[in-house]
């Protein structure tokens, strides 16, 4: 914190004196207030910061000056040794004497919310989206850091520039794309609807914050790279568990927890007399069916009886099947960048979608829960489908 005096000489009395004011400043943030005291301007020495000629009362004034710069430290102090967070004003209220009310700072009620949700690790969340909340609050940090030079800011200053800002940031500093900076920003507006709820905050500033909408490419494997995959000869055991499991994921989309996961009593009989495999997602905890399709079928039927610990499929780690899943397409000569998650988009797509499976049944085999979420992923599939039923229609006419 800056204290600086100095006097206003436009403001002169009918004795020739002028206003004595005090500025200070921190965190590039300043407050002025009178100190109550008269000079002659003359006698001021903004360098020395005092009364330089011997007058009547320049020995009291000087001693005066002495005694508010000393106030002041020591209200600046106090703030700081109780780690609140706090501005220039708060500096000001301390050295009147007036009382503080506690105020929460960005960051400070992060924390609050974080800690919060920590202990519902395991009962309502999982510890990664716990984890998630805690990066986006480093993310804050360092913004408020790199935007305001201060470690942190005001809850009750928070308004919607802060939100755009935040939002340029994440484009331009750290280079993240739409849909993470959604992700991001989400998570934000989840903690300010807390701090709302827990009457810190009187306005949410994310009132008039609309997303910007995330064009993301879906990437999956077409029906013949899929064909190609299933038919290919790997001549190595773990290079085709690992296919195998692939294909089984791309005619029923699980993912890879939920691969992992499957156990013989998630496949049931349904009343249609097929197999339908029933199990809750990882992500959502929604409870899922699937059909079980032929050549999901097949694939489990190859593992039956041979597999321990009850697992009805091969376990890799994700890190180890999405190296082998490189092996394999550079083998089926399939140039995308293949991983687990391309099998989910391959059964939304190439097994449904393009077999004219209507979106909603696609959103309820897929466990969304919102078909709004489907349709902002595939709704370009669809799209392309239109285009070429119309191509086919023209060459007809």
């Amino acid at each position: 914190m800056k204290t600086l005096f100095l006097i206003k000489k436009q403001k002169v009395n009918k004795a020739g004196l002028t206003p004595v004011m005090c500025r200070i400043t921190y965190e590039k943030s300043r407050k002025q207030f009178s100190t109550g005291l008269f000079i002659n301007p003359d006698y001021w020495s903004k360098e020395k910061q005092k009364v330089i000629e011997s007058t009547e009362n320049s020995e009291y004034i000087n001693t005066q000056l002495s005694l508010i710069k000393q106030k002041l430290g020591q209200a600046f102090l106090l703030l700081q040794i109780q780690q609140k967070n706090f501005d220039v004003e708060d500096v000001l209220k301390s050295y009147n004497g007036e009382e503080i009310k506690k105020e929460y700072g960005v960051l400070s009620a992060y924390k609050e919310h974080n800690d919060y949700y920590q202990k519902l690790i395991g009962k309502d969340i999982k510890e990664v989206s716990w984890q998630k909340f805690e990066n986006t609050k480093g993310h804050l940090q360092e913004f408020i850091k790199w935007k305001f030079q201060q470690r942190d800011i005001k809850l009750n200053k928070l308004k919607y520039q802060f939100i755009k800002d935040f939002e340029y940031y994440l484009r331009t500093e750290k280079e993240m794309q739409q849909s993470t900076i959604n992700k991001t920003l989400q998570r934000f507006k989840k903690m300010i609807n807390f701090a709302v709820a827990q009457d810190y905050l009187d306005k949410n500033p994310f009132l008039m914050h609309k997303p910007k909408p995330a064009k993301k490419e879906v990437v999956y494997l077409t029906k013949t790279e899929l064909s190609r995959l299933q038919e290919k000869e790997l001549g190595n055991k773990r290079l085709e568990e690992v296919r195998d499991c692939f294909v089984f994921c791309c005619y029923t989309g699980l993912a890879f927890k939920e691969m992992t996961n499957l156990r013989k009593n998630h496949i049931v009989q349904g009343e249609d007399g097929r197999n339908w495999i029933k199990m809750k997602r990882q992500k959502t905890g929604k409870s899922i069916s699937i059909p079980l399709l032929p050549v999901a079928q097949k694939v489990l039927e190859k593992y039956d009886g041979i597999l321990i610990q009850g697992k009805i499929l091969p376990s890799k780690t994700n890190a180890h099947f999405n190296a082998y899943l490189k092996e394999i397409a550079d083998l089926c000569d399939i140039k995308i960048n293949l991983t687990h998650h391309i099998a989910r988009k391959t059964f939304a797509t190439t097994v449904l979608l393009l077999n004219d499976v209507p979106m909603e049944v696609v959103s309820k085999l897929l466990g969304h829960s919102r078909i709004t979420i489907t349709q902002a992923h595939y709704g370009q599939i669809l799209q392309e489908k239109v285009v070429s039923e119309v191509d086919k229609l023209m060459e007809k006419l």
